[in-house]
């Protein structure tokens, strides 16, 4: 499978980062700490004195600052949604450089304009048809078999952050990031000399039809034999919604969150943190195994009776093998995501369209995808008053606007040109930007710690919350 190389590549650079534990040394530190960059992480930004820095939240009024924040994240929403990334690398430096908040806040309102935005094209694709089949836009078996995985994996990636230095997730930003980027835009790039092809031969056919009495037509238009029935909005809705599903996934959300809230109120690393902690992995397990195995059984029946079709967008067979394999990619995409405060948008994305998801159902599973996993962490954020709510409601007000038209947009555009590789290049491109902006802010703020001299090695977790 392709998607090997995608995954060896993840693999090695979070590999490189674990094992560099090993051979950096562990001094003694009393009052150093390290400024967090990741979007995810819960602790205080604290000082080089060991203070907790103060909290940064200017006053919204018309500004020049305001009218440029909203354009960036107006388009930066736009973008990330229909590429299925979020935007959480754009939105971070922009709140902090042009509007002026603190990381932490930054961070917490960038979950809150994520959410917005995945929620409002979620709420579009319910209302527009499969490209090909008879099937809901979201793959809800991919949804139950990642969404699980993924969530157990960002709490994982969380615990990390924690521990691992700023100059080494900075590291990691630019190595992942320019790595699924540059393979997604590859990516693209095939699957836009396939639709050359493929237009080129639609046009051929058009052009030259022949008869049933042998009779050579020109410039002849076409209907296909069984036209699609044209569906209502209500019957398209209603064929895009698996209230089965959705409440599963719903459970899982409500389950995360819960033990989320009352880890919180628990002394960190207590015997009821580590209970709390690891009781995330049973349901996450539990709902993985449930769909792996329904996948699994689905897959033996249909070769048995001769069935080629898939099961779902994946064209992948669902061996045990590769049923492992797409566990691995959900925890290490989610701990890449936890770890690099992304939410794992930025691998998600990539991911699905690696194992055969046409772009427009990639797109629009990893948005729904990301609409919980971006949701838990506002309603965390929100209980730990970590972003001001006057900012937070427009900024989200923003993103749900940018994200219904982006979709809208583009969906028009990818109907006109042809070319649904439009959406895997505007991944690229997110995913691209988003490790310039967080690569360059994070290099910068590494040289100013080496020159103020402030601890760069690997914090102890239990002394660094």
């Amino acid at each position: 499978m392709a998607t090997r190389g995608l995954v060896l590549y993840l693999l090695s650079g979070f590999s490189v980062a674990i094992l560099s534990v090993l051979f950096v040394s562990h001094p003694n530190y009393n009052n150093s700490y390290q400024n967090g960059l990741t979007s995810t992480n819960l602790a205080l930004p604290h000082s080089p004195d060991g203070s907790i820095t103060k909290t940064v939240w200017p006053e919204l009024e018309f500004s020049w600052r305001i009218v440029l924040a909203t354009v960036i994240g107006f388009l930066g929403s736009a973008c990330g949604t229909v590429g299925g990334v979020g935007g959480g690398g754009i939105f971070v430096p922009m709140l902090t450089l042009i509007v002026g908040f603190d990381t932490k806040s930054a961070a917490a309102l960038s979950k809150c304009m994520i959410m917005g935005a995945s929620a409002s094209s979620v709420w579009y694709n319910l209302r527009v048809l499969h490209p090909t089949k008879e099937v809901p836009i979201i793959d809800y078996d991919l949804a139950l078999l990642f969404q699980p995985m993924l969530m157990l994996g960002i709490t994982i990636g969380v615990a990390l952050s924690v521990i691992f230095p700023y100059w080494l997730i900075t590291v990691l930003i630019i190595f992942l990031f320019l790595g699924t980027s540059s393979r997604s835009f590859f990516k693209g790039i095939e699957m836009w000399k396939e639709e050359t092809v493929l237009k080129k031969e639609i046009a051929n056919r058009q052009e030259t039809v022949v008869n049933s009495r042998a009779e050579l037509l020109i410039d002849t238009q076409y209907e296909p034999l069984v036209p699609r029935e044209d569906k209502t909005q209500v019957q398209i809705l209603c064929l895009n919604l698996r209230w089965k599903r959705i409440l599963v996934l719903l459970f899982v959300w409500v389950y995360f969150l819960a033990l989320q809230i009352i880890k919180n109120d628990v002394a960190v690393c207590s015997a009821w943190y580590w209970v709390l902690f690891f009781l995330q992995f049973p349901i996450a397990l539990g709902v993985f195994g449930y769909e792996a195995v329904k996948l699994y059984r689905e897959h033996k029946k249909r070769k048995r009776t001769g069935n080629a079709e898939s099961i779902c967008e994946a064209s992948i067979e669902w061996t045990a093998m590769h049923i492992a394999f797409c566990s691995l990619c959900g925890i290490l995409g989610g701990t890449v995501g936890g770890l690099l405060g992304s939410g794992g948008g930025f691998i998600l994305g990539p991911l699905l369209l690696e194992i055969g998801v046409i772009p427009q159902v990639a797109s629009a599973t990893a948005t729904f995808v990301m609409t919980f996993s971006s949701s838990l962490s506002v309603v965390e954020f929100y209980l730990l008053k970590r972003f001001p709510i006057p900012y937070a409601l427009y900024l989200t007000s923003v993103s749900v606007l940018a994200g219904f038209w982006g979709q809208f947009f583009i969906r028009k555009l990818i109907t006109i040109l042809g070319r649904a590789s439009i959406i895997i290049f505007i991944l690229s491109g997110v995913i691209f930007l988003s490790a310039l902006t967080m690569g360059i802010i994070g290099i910068e703020t590494s040289i100013q710690m080496i020159r103020n001299h402030e601890f760069m090695g690997f914090l102890g977790f239990c002394s660094s919350q």
